[in-house]
């Protein structure tokens, strides 16, 4: 009999294999006294070595593999390993208890674990999967028990874990796992972004797939609609592979729009640009025909790097950028660090709540000018190089605008002064990301060349609740009628100065989200390489009159749900 599981949709896809169960090695460890804590903590210092050396061969393999910005989750592991003030509490742990080294280990990281699990700040309880993951390795070599090596799966299966930790997902070579399901994660946790990476089907947060689940059970995997199919009946087989079969059939379509330009069926043009993290990232812009990037995360270049990278190293890193696209536009966010993001070597004060404290722009024109004027310089020496548009993060005021540009503007002059060549074309625009700016956005158009809508920020802040949070997941809706009012508010803001608006939130790629977007005259979406087809296709099939009656009366409904209801009827008969 079929037995259904019901979780969270994590990353896109149909899959159907035989289920492979993954389960934990013992790791249990008991107290146990020791006459020589010396001998114990070398054996924890050699664990530590062996432990860093798998985590930067996998750092090597999911960066060369999915690029930079999956890498730093890796790096955040090495960073974590290598703080003294853990390892110090451990040592400190078996030298005054006399206690075996595995025993320390747990004791002190299951204090750290506690703790941060207990904190509000969703970015902080992530650190407790790193440091349960770290432990977990250290432990085995320890203990010298052999962890799982998931790169030797030589079979099509479908993953069934309790959770998989960044480690696991980093083995996975997908043209044999073909899917996973997990008893708790969410749409935001590691594995489920490094799924849609890999663009491998994953259902999480069913709890109880492990229980539910034996080894060599028939498994649907359902990543668009969060289900998961146990023992499925012929008939639903059947059914199944229609789906897999139609969803390749879209993907071959897709293919088709590589070459052609973001047009509607009534021959309305928009840009459909790609947001990217690091220079590697371009073989996917390029590979799925974006216009373009619409967000060069630069942060990235920051966390990867143990100090603060130098001007010639960001010069270099945006020329690579700038060249690469073929002259289409780069739009660069400076700096965004704060709120989930952190930088080892600064320094900054614990907050309550970091994503609403001390962050972006915020530091960038407060205590770290001189970082900040850095990469403005090197923005600026390398805007020769390509179609060079500058934004600032988190805006919240005019003034934060003009102090901003201004610094930009200065930097601009000192290096002509000094003979230095820099563009006369950048443009100089702002992410709208509190509802204060798209409040006012009819002011800042007067100052800015462009707007660009950071929609995950945007509706986490109107909504007044935490994207990270289980408990509140609910209220992020990007469809909510007072998130569309914002983005009409900032769109039609811009238009009347004569500017231009894009997205390059998680909304931009939203299949349901563009018939709403053209409708609302938005000129520019940034998504994810691997949208930027699927995407287009949907937009080919639409006119932007119809859209625009879409938009209008989505505007005047009351709940996201019949928003949903509206675009979802409007898809149908556009037969998209």
């Amino acid at each position: 009999m079929t037995m259904q599981l019901k979780g969270i949709a994590a990353s896109g896809g149909i899959s159907i294999a035989k289920a492979y169960i993954l389960t934990s090695p013992n790791l249990e460890v008991t107290e146990r006294k020791v006459a020589s804590p010396a001998d114990e903590i070398s054996k924890l210092d050699q664990a530590i070595k062996a432990a860093e050396s798998d985590l930067q061969k996998l750092k090597e393999k999911i960066t060369n593999d999915q690029g930079a910005e999956a890498g730093l989750i890796f790096e955040a592991h090495l960073t974590i390993l290598a703080d003294p003030e853990y390892m110090s509490a451990v040592k400190e742990k078996i030298n005054g208890d006399s206690v075996c080294a595995e025993y320390g280990l747990s004791q002190v990281s299951d204090m750290y674990i506690t703790m941060f699990e207990s904190m509000d700040d969703a970015y902080m309880r992530e650190r407790a999967a790193d440091i349960k993951d770290i432990s977990r390795r250290v432990t085995a070599y320890i203990l010298g028990v052999p962890l799982v090596d998931l790169s030797l799966i030589d079979e099509k299966v479908i993953l069934i874990a309790e959770d998989l930790t960044p480690s696991d997902t980093a083995q996975l070579n997908k043209e044999f796992v073909q899917g996973f399901v997990t008893n708790i994660g969410g749409r935001t946790s590691h594995s489920a972004i490094m799924a849609r990476s890999m663009e491998i089907p994953a259902v999480v947060g069913t709890k109880t797939a492990t229980e539910s689940v034996q080894k060599g059970d028939l498994i649907i995997v359902d990543g668009f609609a969060g289900e998961t199919f146990v023992n499925p009946s012929v008939d639903l087989v059947g059914t199944y592979k229609k789906k897999q079969e139609e969803h390749l059939k879209q993907k071959l379509e897709w293919s088709k729009f590589i070459d052609k330009k973001s047009v509607t069926a009534d021959n309305h043009h928009v840009e459909i640009m790609a947001n990217i993290g690091s220079p590697s990232s371009l073989a996917g812009v390029l590979e799925n025909g974006a216009e373009g990037v619409g967000l060069y995360r630069t942060e990235f270049l920051y966390m990867e790097s143990e100090e603060s990278p130098t001007e010639d190293e960001q010069f270099e890193a945006y020329k690579k950028v700038l060249e690469g696209v073929n002259n289409q536009p780069v739009v660069v966010r400076t700096l965004d660090i704060g709120g989930d993001k952190e930088l080892p070597y600064l320094k900054m004060a614990p907050e309550m709540n970091p994503f609403l404290g001390y962050r972006a722009i915020r530091i960038c024109l407060n205590s770290e000018k001189e970082l900040f004027r850095t990469q403005l310089r090197a923005l600026l020496r390398a805007s020769i190089y390509g179609d060079l548009k500058i934004m600032f993060p988190m805006i919240a005021t005019v003034e934060e605008f003009r102090t901003a540009k201004a610094m930009l503007l200065e930097e601009k002059a000192k290096l002509v002064a000094a003979g230095v060549s820099v563009s006369d074309s950048i443009e100089i625009g702002m992410m709208v990301e509190i509802p204060a700016s798209a409040i006012i956005a009819d002011q800042f158009a007067k100052e800015v060349d462009f707007f660009s809508i950071g929609t995950n920020d945007l509706i986490q802040y109107t909504m007044a609740a935490d994207r990270m949070n289980e408990g509140v997941s609910y209220l992020y809706q990007p469809f909510n009628p007072a998130i569309l009012r914002l983005v009409k508010m900032v769109i039609d803001a811009s238009h009347a100065e004569g500017k231009w608006t894009g997205m390059c939130g998680e909304m931009a790629g939203e299949e349901l989200a563009a018939p709403l977007l053209i409708g609302l005259g938005l000129d520019e979406f940034s998504m994810s390489a691997s949208s930027v087809l699927r995407t287009r296709s949907i937009i080919s099939k639409l006119k932007k009159s119809d859209m625009e009656v879409l938009a209008t009366e989505a505007l005047q409904k009351s709940t996201e749900i019949e928003v949903v209801e509206l675009v979802q009827k409007t898809l149908a008969k556009a037969s998209v």
